[in-house]
């Protein structure tokens, strides 16, 4: 009887292991083939799989370059043939910023993604869920308060600080003039244009290119903050970039920060208009410190809750 059970109890374990190797086999089939599936997808996406180098960041710089002087000629025929000089119309400098941005995307998408990808420049615009939404905006929001405080330690008096804010501030006056103008530009032309360069190209270049994912974001948002060509714009340029960046990452639309980005600039443009000043604390009277904590608990917050808890993962395809 007892050799009769013992068989029974054999049969039973081995039925129970091969069950389980077919499992953990069949797993293993199903894993190989979603990796295999996923990088199918990547090879034929419609989205150029495009590194950025020193040679992207030459392209986009000489585009740059032609883009300005192409406008800077144009100009100065107007003014010799037309007796006209466009440089004093309030929608001269949208309109060359426009044209010196699309210039340097040009040259990007034609001397160097079609070149390595044979595929035209293109980018994820698709939306998200609505809980994503409810997610960054607060987030973004409190880098907003941060960043102010933290560019508010920077002097604004002195020898070298106080010379270069009053310069920093008459250029930024000249955008208050018209107020159309300052909203086109700073709402809807600075957040596309500025989002394909810095997190649609040179941080997903350096991202295809095998650079870790925390490295291109500082990276491409220090570039950010250095090409606003002030110490005050520099520091929130490089904070709101990181968010900025992380978002993208992690949604893989590029339309995020775009809407981040013009929702700052907006909120920005506003207090400007109507509060003459940059600063929450200055325009609502009341103490930086406030801004700061108040900043530090709504990014801490959402920060988790959109790292941690938040399950949803995006694929660009």
């Amino acid at each position: 009887m007892s050799a009769q059970l013992f068989v029974m109890f054999m049969d039973k374990e081995i039925k129970i292991r091969n069950s389980f190797f077919s499992c953990l086999w069949h797993s293993k089939k199903l894993s190989l083939f979603s990796i295999n599936f996923y990088r199918e997808r990547m090879e034929n996406s419609k989205y150029p799989k495009f590194t950025f180098t020193w040679m992207g960041g030459v392209a986009l710089v000489v585009g740059l370059f032609v883009g300005t002087m192409a406008v800077s000629l144009f100009s100065t025929f107007w003014k010799v043939v037309f007796k006209e000089n466009l440089e004093l119309k309030d929608w001269f400098l949208m309109v060359a910023n426009s044209v010196g941005f699309l210039t340097a995307i040009a040259f990007f998408d034609f001397f160097i993604v079609r070149r390595t990808t044979q595929k035209k420049l293109s980018f994820n615009l698709s939306s998200v869920n609505f809980s994503t939404y409810l997610l960054i905006f607060p987030m973004m929001a409190g880098m907003m308060f941060i960043s102010e405080f933290i560019a508010a330690q920077i002097p604004t008096t002195g020898p070298f600080f106080g010379d270069f804010y009053e310069y920093f501030t008459q250029l930024m006056s000249q955008l208050t003039d018209n107020p159309v103008v300052m909203i086109i530009m700073t709402v809807i032309m600075a957040p596309v244009f500025e989002e394909i360069i810095f997190r649609g190209i040179i941080q997903k270049g350096l991202i295809n290119k095998g650079v870790e994912p925390w490295k291109a974001i500082l990276y491409a948002s220090i570039i950010f903050g250095v090409v606003h060509g002030n110490p005050w714009q520099f520091i929130s340029a490089v904070m709101l970039g990181c968010v900025l960046g992380l978002v993208y990452h992690k949604t893989k639309s590029l339309l995020m920060p775009i809407l981040l980005h013009a929702f700052n600039n907006l909120t920005l443009s506003l207090l400007v208009l109507y509060g003459k000043d940059e600063s929450f604390a200055k325009v609502l009277n009341i103490s930086e410190w406030l801004v700061l904590v108040v900043g530090i608990v709504l990014f801490s917050l959402f920060y988790y809750l959109f790292m941690k808890k938040y399950k949803v993962h995006y694929a660009e395809m």
